[in-house]
């Protein structure tokens, strides 16, 4: 049965790639409404976790459930158009299409996708794409993008394009967003941004958040819970401060002494 306020619930999950036990009988609970951080050393079993729940690789035993269904291994469309949208590491923006242009791609169902409609109903056509530009540059204004609206994706910074990857699941008006890394390689003011993007999406839209993240700061900063990963399973969980001085998280995760040091 589903947990009081949990939007996502991982139960027993495992997956295995020949010897390599990647995910281990994790599990745990997203509760709505949050924004959940996802810790844990290189090889923990992070990712491979997120291509699981997102529908990239199905798991080999285990089920997820989100908002009270069984999702266990539906394709990532399908996750779509129930509202579970992830982003990548590396951005996965489309290079050639500007800013704007890549925010409004996202929406399925398009009237100007189907070659009927745009011949037996332009009117129709051009009624959805101007709705989608206003929402568009409702996101870019949201997310300090104007100044780059009309640029390339391709010729983007790192962190812009981490803020566009943002953007486009805003364009998707998701109800639970998964966050891979989205500051890695990204410059401090950026990561402010993002970071600031992220809170508003949270307190003012309801957008519940899992994000996987190494910058503890950031972690600490946004997050509560906090998940620690290990050895494919879940170590521990509990708000940053917890964790952070958890000694079995201090010696798999953030260094023998760390904790003597703060």
């Amino acid at each position: 049965m589903p947990v009081p306020g949990g939007l996502l619930e991982i139960q027993h999950l495992y997956k295995h790639f020949g010897g390599i036990h990647a995910v281990e009988d994790a599990s745990f609970c997203i509760e709505r409404g949050s924004i959940t951080g996802l810790i844990g050393p290189n090889g923990a079993g992070k990712t491979t976790l997120f291509n699981v729940v997102a529908g990239l690789h199905p798991p080999d035993s285990g089920k997820v459930i989100f908002d009270g269904e069984d999702i266990t291994a539906k394709k990532p469309h399908e996750l779509f158009s129930r509202g579970m949208l992830r982003t990548f590491q590396i951005a996965h923006e489309f290079a050639s299409l500007t800013v704007r242009e890549n925010l409004m791609v996202v929406p399925g169902q398009q009237s100007g996708e189907r070659l009927v409609d745009t011949w037996l109903r332009p009117a129709r056509v051009r009624e959805q794409e101007e709705r989608l530009r206003v929402r568009a540059e409702e996101v870019i204004d949201f997310l300090q993008l104007s100044p780059v609206a009309d640029e390339l994706a391709a010729n983007l910074s790192g962190g812009q394009k981490k803020l566009l990857e943002l953007g486009r699941t805003m364009m998707g008006e998701p109800k639970l967003v998964f966050l891979d890394e989205v500051g890695a390689g990204v410059n401090r003011t950026l990561l402010g941004t993002i970071g600031d993007a992220i809170l508003r999406l949270n307190q003012e839209k309801g957008y519940t958040f899992c994000m996987i993240e190494h910058d503890m700061d950031f972690i600490s900063r946004l997050c509560n819970p906090v998940v620690v990963m290990a050895s494919g399973g879940v170590l521990t969980s509990g708000t940053p401060d917890e964790v952070m001085n958890n000694e079995a998280v201090i010696e798999a995760y953030l260094g023998t002494g760390r904790k003597h040091q703060r």
